[in-house]
Parts: structure tokens; C-alpha cells; sequence
């Protein structure tokens, strides 16, 4: 391609990156203060998961809807419209007084996250046709430094005591210029339609162990985003501070893997990646099981970090490259049940909590990570190339 065609994709790219950044700072930002809004409430972990539940209702209510308006409006139009209404509601948990009011926010929460998670991700999918090389990864990568930059900013707040309400209302401030910026060079795409094939389907048979993989990584993923901090209070009895600089290690890590990530993977192949990734989640979750200690709970949040690193962008790739549902069906499809992990499974965290304790509910989720060693193996060969 001429140089004018490789600058006008670097564009493109760079603006679908910032809508990647806009996902994950403001993700971040607000599970960052999830403890201070847990005391703010005076809520119990039974409570705090009941409320985290609203999050996956709005999602799910929104996922088959927002597959379709991905359709007709164009992903780049919906990528707009969704980190718009993001932003507005990611103003709002610090201002809610009442539990309802919480659950109210996170259902939104939910639904705009949607929204804007699956048109960012057609488009990283369109784009990467566009390359030879591997960009996936990356595209994570970003919101992961995003995710990482968002924890940091919470710890700073909870380090200088600025109330959630005003931390979060600035931060979608910001988010929401920074969208309306880079709007205008995003990429216009729109997948092209597979017959037969409705708009929103559930992964097939070619799909649905990559589907599985998805949702235990984003289980385990999400888990920490949830419950880091309220581990670190409840079972090591550490301070907010040390709560909140357990997050940043887990987002630092995960961001380091995500940037490494493609390299690795023309190295020694996605299969073996995603074995190992997994393996490291399985033994940093027990780590920070059976040793509840500050140092060892900071190194199991690091081996996860890295290890869910990668699993989730090598499965939208993977997803987008089907060749029994076009990429909008197939990253749809994937991201019905990956999503399902990610915020159904932190939750009901909470429950297990309120009947036994975080421990016990870390274990369990630890279980998702060793389906995800299982699941692995039945990865074909051609499936695990790197193209």
C-alpha cells in the first residue's frame, strides 16, 4: 500500500485505540473505588453482589440489540454513541445514596459497556484486516494501560481522600471530550453479511470452545477487577492503600503481558500461549488462596495478571477469522458468553462470601481457570497458527 494508505491506517488505528483507552480507563476508574463505595453504602458482600448482578442484566438485555444496530448504523457510529453514554454513567456511582440507586447506575453501566466493547472490538477486527502483522493484542494492550492508569488514578484518590462522586464525574468528563476527538478518524466498517445467518447467533460448534475459554478468562479477569481491593481488606486485613496498590499490580502485569503478547505468540504459537496463560491463572489464584499474605496476594495478582492477559484478545481473533459466521456474528457470538463470565461470575463471588468467605469464593473461581487448561486442549492445530 502507498504511504498515504499506511498513514490514513495508522490514523484509524491510533483513534480505535482511544476508544480501547475510553473502555478501560473509565472501567477502572470506577472499580477502583468499589471499596470506598462499598463503605460508603455500608454495604456487606452479600449486598455488593446483588448490586454487581445489575451489571450483567444490562448487558444481556442490550447484546442481542446492539449486534443489530452494529448492522445498520455501522459500528463506528455505535462505537460513538456507546462511549458517549458510558462516560455519562460512569459520572454517577459516587453520587447514589441508596442500593438501588448503585444498582440502577451499574445496569446502565452494563448496557453502555456493551454498546461500546463490541463495536470497539468490529472495528479492531475490521482494522486487522487491514494489517499482515498481529494488532489484536495490542488494542488490548491499551486498555489494559488504560485499566492500569485508572487503578493508579483511584489510589491517588483514596490516597488524598477525594470522595468517589468527584473522581468519577471528572474522569467521564475527560472520557468524553477525548471520544469526541478521535471520533472522526475511526474507521467506517461494516461486515459483510453470511447467508443464512441471523445478526445475533450463539457460537456454533467451531466456536463454542473458544466461547468457553472466553468466559472462564473473563470470570477470573473480572473477579480481580471486583473483589482485589475487598480481598486485601477482608482475608489479608491490609489498608485501603495496600488494597488499592493490590489492583495496580494486577492491571500493571496484565498491561506488560497484553504489550509482549503478540511477540510471544509468533514465537511459540497461540495453543501454547493460551496453556500457559491459563496454568498461571489457576496458580496465582491459589497462591493468593492458601498464602493470604500482602507479598504472596501481590505475586498471585501478578500471575493472573499475566495470565488473562491474553487469553480474551486471542479469542476475538481467532473468532473473527470464522469461516461459518461472518466477523460482527462470530465476535457477537464469542462476546455473548465471554461477557457472561465477566460479570456474572464477580457476583456471585459475593454471595459465596456472605455464606462462607473470600477464600472459598476465590477457589472457585479458581476452577474456571483450570476448565480454561481443559478447554485448551481440544484446540485444533490449525486454529492455534499464527496468520
Amino acid at each position: 500500500m502507498d504511504q498515504l494508505s499506511a498513514a490514513g491506517r495508522s490514523k484509524m488505528r491510533i483513534a480505535n485505540s482511544v476508544f480501547f483507552f475510553v473502555s478501560g480507563f473509565g472501567y477502572s476508574s470506577w472499580a477502583s473505588r468499589i471499596p470506598s463505595i462499598k463503605h460508603q453504602l455500608n454495604l456487606n458482600e452479600a449486598q455488593l453482589g446483588l448490586v454487581l448482578l445489575a451489571m450483567p442484566i444490562g448487558l444481556m438485555l442490550t447484546m442481542p440489540l446492539t449486534a443489530k444496530m452494529i448492522k445498520h448504523f455501522s459500528s463506528r457510529r455505535m462505537m460513538m454513541i456507546g462511549a458517549i453514554a458510558f462516560c455519562v454513567v460512569v459520572c454517577l456511582p459516587g453520587f447514589t445514596a441508596y442500593m438501588w440507586q448503585l444498582m440502577l447506575v451499574l445496569f446502565f453501566v452494563g448496557s453502555t459497556r456493551n454498546i461500546l466493547g463490541l463495536s470497539m472490538n468490529a472495528q479492531a477486527v475490521g482494522l486487522q484486516k487491514l494489517y499482515d502483522k498481529s494488532i489484536m493484542v495490542t488494542f488490548h494492550g491499551i486498555w489494559s494501560l488504560a485499566g492500569f492508569g485508572g487503578a493508579a488514578t483511584g489510589y491517588l484518590m483514596v490516597l488524598f481522600n477525594i470522595a468517589p462522586s468527584y473522581h468519577l464525574l471528572g474522569v467521564g468528563i475527560v472520557l468524553m471530550i477525548l471520544s469526541a476527538i478521535f471520533y472522526p478518524t475511526t474507521y467506517d466498517y461494516r461486515p459483510p453479511e453470511t447467508p443464512g445467518k441471523s445478526v445475533f447467533s450463539m457460537p456454533d460448534k467451531h466456536l463454542l470452545k473458544f466461547a468457553l475459554i472466553s468466559f472462564a478468562s473473563m470470570a477470573c479477569e473480572n473477579t480481580l477487577y471486583d473483589w482485589s481491593g475487598v480481598y486485601f481488606e477482608k482475608v489479608v486485613h491490609a489498608t485501603k492503600s495496600f488494597a488499592e496498590a493490590g489492583f495496580v499490580v494486577y492491571m500493571v502485569t496484565m498491561t506488560i503481558g497484553r504489550f509482549v503478547g503478540d511477540r510471544v505468540v509468533s514465537a511459540i504459537g497461540i495453543k501454547k500461549v493460551l496453556n500457559y496463560s491459563a496454568i498461571l491463572v489457576l496458580a496465582g489464584l491459589l497462591v493468593a488462596v492458601f498464602f493470604p499474605f500482602t507479598l504472596t496476594v501481590y505475586l498471585g495478582y501478578g500471575m493472573v495478571g499475566v495470565g488473562v492477559s491474553c487469553i480474551v484478545p486471542l479469542v476475538f481473533s481467532m473468532a473473527g477469522k470464522s469461516t461459518t459466521m461472518n466477523s460482527s456474528q462470530a465476535l457477537a457470538a464469542i462476546s455473548t458468553v465471554g461477557y457472561l463470565g465477566f460479570v456474572i461470575v464477580p457476583p456471585f463471588v459475593g454471595f459465596i462470601a456472605q455464606a462462607a468467605n473470600l477464600q472459598v469464593a476465590f477457589f472457585v473461581v479458581a476452577g474456571f481457570a483450570a476448565m480454561m487448561i481443559w478447554m485448551v486442549t481440544k484446540i485444533e492445530d490449525e486454529h492455534s497458527a499464527v496468520s
